[in-house]
């Protein structure tokens, strides 16, 4: 199977979301938080990177409930500037 490349719109929206879920994060560590939303430090990592640009649904939603963000929220944070979301919260 062949993946079709990720266009720079998806990409940026996983920038985006990992910068809003770092800073949903704030100063809670990161091997707290994926252990509490059961994936390893290093999938959280890349995913807050950026790395990971399109992760499964439920890894997202395990990680927004870690950092208690609901997932309506991190939708409408994730289509805006994170940058803006980070300095707000």
């Amino acid at each position: 199977m062949v993946r079709v490349p990720l266009t720079d719109e998806e990409r940026s929206r996983g920038e985006r979301l990992g910068l809003v879920l770092r800073a949903a994060r704030a100063r809670r560590s990161m091997v707290d938080v994926a252990a509490e939303a059961g994936i390893s430090v290093e999938t959280l990592r890349k995913i807050e990177t950026g790395r990971i640009p399109t992760p499964a649904f439920f890894t997202v939603a395990a990680i927004a409930d870690a950092v208690g963000m609901p997932l309506d929220r991190l939708r409408v944070a994730c289509e805006g500037d994170a940058a803006a979301f980070s300095q707000a919260s």
